[in-house]
């Protein structure tokens, strides 16, 4: 107890005295400040990837792509394989028999970023009547649909937001045709309102594949179904195709550019952190040296040297933790629902929105305690072992 009482005395002396070491004080808080926004800001631009991503499949929905592509961009698939699809086991039908299936196309166009003006690949997709029903989720938030057979499209709204030119009612060149953009449609927030839409037979003319296809989507009867047409496709030797559920396809296209992300962000921050660390280790030393009297003074009144150290420790960890809620505080305020685009797995572009969660927070905190628990440690153990002869002398 007697050992307690003189910690918090100890702890409580070095504190009110941090007005007067104030500049000190406030470089390390700056400095750990800037490592935990550097961290924060790149593991909330993977979140929101990821969010991004993850919202844009579904169990129910199976994708079906020539054997061994890892893209659409680089599948092929033909009419007759979607015809023999259309007739597998486990899919769900409409009233007239026909299976809900659609079949589409996926093509890169040039679009403008506003932010830079530069060039960037965007994906075009070509679909059928039954495209758009297939994504959950979707709504036409202005204009209307596409007209089947017409140089018309519609235009996902994280797209309209992030590049020129696609604006409603605007005509621009795609390929080899002018199209006019007729609505602008939603979804979640999902990978596809990075896409622009056509109708599928169109965009084949214009873009010259013929009958061919890249993907085909079918909507399952439940979860299970995907099984029997796995089974079906394995059976059937002219359908030579890779069977997955939609939201196991997302999950792996993300998988990479995540990693990437976090990749750059650790180590960015870490490097950082090194400097903050020698921010905090002259500005405890600084504190040590200052108080030194005030350590010899209650040495003499029977103070121990393990509640120096522990005072000591104390601050630093104090104005790390101070620091780490203000990178926080900075990465939420200023990058939080920022929206940006990168490069996804199929080339193009996919636009998504920073996510700053609790549990990243907590991440950026660590780091700025570590910090402040490695930068005090030393200083903290001068004070405790610091001679009182030699206390007195320096002050």
């Amino acid at each position: 107890m007697r050992i307690l009482n003189q910690i918090i005395a100890v702890s409580a002396i070095n504190l009110k005295s941090l007005p007067q070491r104030f500049w000190l004080s406030f470089s390390t808080i700056v400095a750990v400040a800037m490592v935990v926004m550097v961290l924060l800001s790149f593991l909330a631009m993977a979140a929101g990837f990821q969010r991004t991503i993850s919202g844009s499949g579904s169990d129910n929905i199976a994708i079906l792509m020539r054997d061994g592509s890892q893209q659409e961009i680089n599948s092929v698939v033909m009419l007759d394989q979607v015809r023999l699809v259309g007739e597998a086991p486990g899919i769900v039908r409409k009233p007239d028999g026909n299976a809900v299936i659609s079949a589409e196309l996926y093509v890169i166009v040039d679009g403008i970023k506003r932010s830079t003006g530069l060039k960037s690949n965007l994906p075009m997709r070509g679909i059928g009547l039954d495209g758009a029903p297939l994504r959950d989720g979707w709504a036409i938030t202005r204009g209307r649909m596409f007209e089947p057979g017409s140089n018309e499209i519609v235009v996902g709204e994280n797209l309209l937001r992030e590049f020129a030119g696609f604006d409603l009612g605007r005509e621009i060149k795609l390929g080899t045709a002018t199209w006019k953009v007729v609505g602008v449609f939603a979804m979640n927030g999902s990978v596809f309102e990075s896409e622009l839409w056509g109708d599928v037979t169109v965009v084949q003319s214009m873009f010259r594949r013929g009958n061919s296809f890249q993907t085909i989507r079918v909507r399952l009867e439940n979860q299970d179904a995907i099984d029997g047409l796995r089974t079906y496709v394995e059976n059937e030797p002219r359908l030579k195709l890779a069977v997955q559920s939609e939201k196991g396809f997302f999950a792996g296209q993300s998988s990479g550019t995540i990693k990437l992300i976090r990749n750059a962000g650790w180590p960015l921050a870490i490097a950082m952190a090194i400097g903050a660390l020698a921010g905090a280790l002259n500005t405890m030393y600084s504190s040590v040296a200052a108080r030194s009297r005030e350590i010899a003074t209650l040495r003499c009144l029977g103070f121990g040297g393990f509640p120096s150290f522990v005072a000591t420790l104390l601050e630093s960890l104090v104005l790390a933790a101070i620091g780490g809620g203000l990178g926080a505080l900075v990465t939420f305020l200023f990058f939080d629902g920022f929206s940006t685009s990168t490069l996804g797995e199929g080339f193009t572009q996919i636009v998504f929105s920073f996510s700053l969660t609790a549990a990243l927070v907590q991440q950026g905190i660590v780091l700025a305690l570590i910090v402040g628990l490695i930068g005090g440690f030393f200083p903290a153990l001068r004070a405790a072992r610091l001679p009182i002869v030699a206390a007195y002398a320096q002050g």
